[in-house]
């Protein structure tokens, strides 16, 4: 094993103290024209994933394609392999990267999963 290759196959940033990571994640998605978008930090509400991303596209061809740049842009930029579920449809896609999860939908089946009320701190 003198000669052998290690590849770091972890991603190159650790979302949950990485700030600007997420800063230029949604700076990226806005650049998609993806509309209200919305992150939730899940420490402490989620063993499976940190933050959760959520966008709408105006069509299921600007989700589907807003997905695969996004997976795309993640691999490129940050060295992070994602999973997509759902990109064959458009009306929802979820693109998970470990400790990020990105939920693009189309605005009236977002309105009708309301992921977001599910997530979010409850108003006090």
């Amino acid at each position: 094993m003198k000669n052998a290759k290690i590849i770091n196959e972890k991603p190159d940033v650790n979302y949950k103290n990485n700030q600007k990571f997420i800063i230029d994640l949604l700076k990226y998605v806005d650049e998609l024209k993806l509309t209200d978008v919305i992150k939730i930090d899940l420490d402490g509400k989620s063993k499976e994933a940190d933050h959760m991303v959520i966008a709408s596209g105006s069509s299921a061809r600007l989700v589907i394609s807003s997905a695969q740049k996004l997976i795309q842009y993640l691999k490129t930029s940050h060295n992070i392999v994602s999973k997509a579920e759902g990109l064959s449809g458009g009306d929802w896609i979820l693109i998970d990267s470990g400790d990020l999860i990105i939920h693009l939908f189309r605005p009236e089946v977002r309105e009708y999963y309301q992921l977001e009320k599910m997530w979010q701190d409850p108003q006090l």
